[in-house]
């Protein structure tokens, strides 16, 4: 085989890897990006999932001025996924089991409404399809779904000591997630269908 044909095929080949290896960026806002970023994370096909701030009114974000709930963002999380293993829908699915989308600025044990819950769509796909999701969980549970459905804005990664909360600190962290009742409360709305 020539010099020439060798180097074409090598070429497909990374082509070929490099389309495979292509990501996609979806953002959840479920209460304590802890705990969304934990779930996430598990779902196979994830490749990462990132904690931060979305859906406000005011520039540069932090963990402070968001908690006190002047900035109007979302703890919100970015969920890095490979489309050739887990579908958008798979996400969207994945999340509506990991929330309480019937409870309107809280989740759980944490009130206000930066723990809203929230899908922001990068595209007009993704929102047809956060919107038609919403409708089926809503006819699902027989009651209003209070759940956010925004356009992406402005994503903020939070500071890096809430990166990977729940695998830094794994006892405050499960501690936490008991405490706060947020298993109990999944249990108690999606019974088998509950994501953790």
């Amino acid at each position: 085989m020539s010099r020439f044909i060798s180097a074409l095929l090598a070429g497909l080949m990374l082509a070929g890897t490099a389309q495979a290896a292509e990501t996609k960026d979806a953002y959840f806002a479920g209460g304590c990006f802890w705990c969304v970023e934990s779930d996430f994370e598990k779902l196979d096909g994830v490749v990462e999932a990132v904690s931060g701030y979305m859906g406000g009114h005011t520039p540069n974000p932090t963990y402070e001025s968001t908690s006190a709930g002047g900035t109007g963002h979302a703890e919100t999380v970015r969920v890095t996924y490979d489309p050739a293993k887990v579908s958008y829908a798979d996400l969207l699915t994945h999340f509506w089991h990991n929330v309480d989308p019937l409870t309107a600025n809280a989740q759980f044990c944490d009130k206000g409404s930066q723990y809203r819950t929230a899908i922001f769509s990068t595209d007009e796909t993704e929102l047809a399809a956060a919107k038609a999701s919403r409708e089926a969980v809503e006819e699902e549970l027989g009651k209003p779904v209070v759940t956010q459905i925004a356009k992406f804005d402005n994503f903020t990664v939070a500071e890096e000591y809430h990166q990977d909360y729940y695998k830094k600190n794994p006892l405050r962290y499960n501690y936490y997630r008991f405490g706060c009742g947020r298993d109990k409360r999944l249990e108690q709305l999606w019974g088998d269908k509950a994501g953790h």
